[in-house]
């Protein structure tokens, strides 16, 4: 698999990304160890999680198995923190949370360093600077190696990165995760240039549009998909309620027929060679599902048909 840089940093990455949300409840252990083996065979080396994703037990699993299978140094780790579900208020990007939670995830990952440290969200009561001071503490001591941010706005990002280079010593932001597919071009319109101005590279989820791009939505939601389970119904239905969708999804299919290839393979490419992007992270609920996606890292799309791709998706 391709490695790339992300952004103007020096830390490369598979342009595929193993995504981990589901590790710990909807992907069991077993599966997990099947998707990781699969992953790093093809030569994967972005591992994505987040200390709330299932929990805390996605980042249990991950540093389970980068103990006992692949090794730590061959994997390039990403976590995320700042979102607070449990507790008093849905974000906290205080230095008091952010460095406990740091602390937290590398006990539960069982390592002494995350390669990627990622602020998932933006929280409108704590000063940016207080957050980003926290940002260089946990680089400084050697706890973090690089950082980025999730699901900032195209001005968040900015703002952001500003204060860091305003001071010669601060931590860069490097990477910018987003939603990001054919369904999703919303990045386009802030996030992504803010991005390449700041010398960030973008790291899209869920390229796949939430699943839907893979056409098996298309004739209705079949009985083990995630929209037919009660924790993501809600997350994959405002693509299947929209007659936009649809449209892309059928055109999607009707690309994927005439290449002789899935439309999975289609949408992933698209995403996964957009300008800006740096990797594409992918989720799968099995480890065959997993290796499906990973067949299509040979596809480059022709011009004709990204082009044709791109109209019928910018509306």
């Amino acid at each position: 698999m391709d490695q790339r840089l992300i952004g103007r940093s020096g830390l490369s990455v598979s342009r595929l990304g193993l995504g981990t949300m589901t590790w710990g409840r909807d992907t069991d252990a077993e599966e997990a160890a099947g998707q990781l083996a699969a992953f790093a065979e093809a030569g994967g080396t972005l591992i994505d999680t987040a200390d709330v994703y299932c929990a805390g037990d996605s980042e249990r699993l991950v540093g389970r198995l980068l103990a006992e299978s692949v090794p730590r140094s061959e994997m390039v780790l990403a976590t995320k923190t700042v979102l607070t579900p449990t507790g008093p208020r849905p974000r906290d990007a205080s230095r008091r949370h952010l460095l406990a939670a740091l602390d937290a995830s590398l006990e539960r990952l069982r390592t002494d360093h995350v390669d990627l440290w990622q602020l998932h969200g933006w929280d409108d009561f704590v000063p940016i600077e207080e957050t980003l001071a926290a940002v260089d503490a946990a680089v400084s001591s050697g706890r973090v190696l690089y950082a980025g941010v999730a699901d900032y706005t195209g001005w968040q990002l900015a703002h952001a990165a500003a204060w860091q280079r305003a001071v010669p010593g601060r931590t860069p932001l490097v990477a910018a995760q987003a939603e990001y597919s054919l369904l999703a071009r919303e990045p386009e319109q802030d996030l992504i240039p803010a991005a390449a101005h700041a010398g960030a590279g973008l790291l899209a989820w869920s390229p796949l549009g939430r699943g839907v791009l893979t056409g098996k939505y298309r004739t209705g939601i079949p009985a083990d998909s995630r929209a037919a389970t009660p924790h993501f119904a809600e997350f994959v239905r405002p693509y299947l309620d929209d007659e936009r969708c649809r449209r892309i999804v059928e055109s999607v299919t009707t690309a994927a027929d005439g290449l002789g290839v899935s439309p999975l393979a289609v949408a992933l490419s698209w995403v996964r060679d957009r300008p800006g992007v740096a990797a594409a992270i992918v989720g799968a609920r099995t480890a065959a599902q997993l290796r499906g996606v990973l067949q299509a890292e040979d596809l480059t799309l022709p011009r004709e048909i990204r082009e044709a791709l791109d109209d019928v998706s910018s509306d």
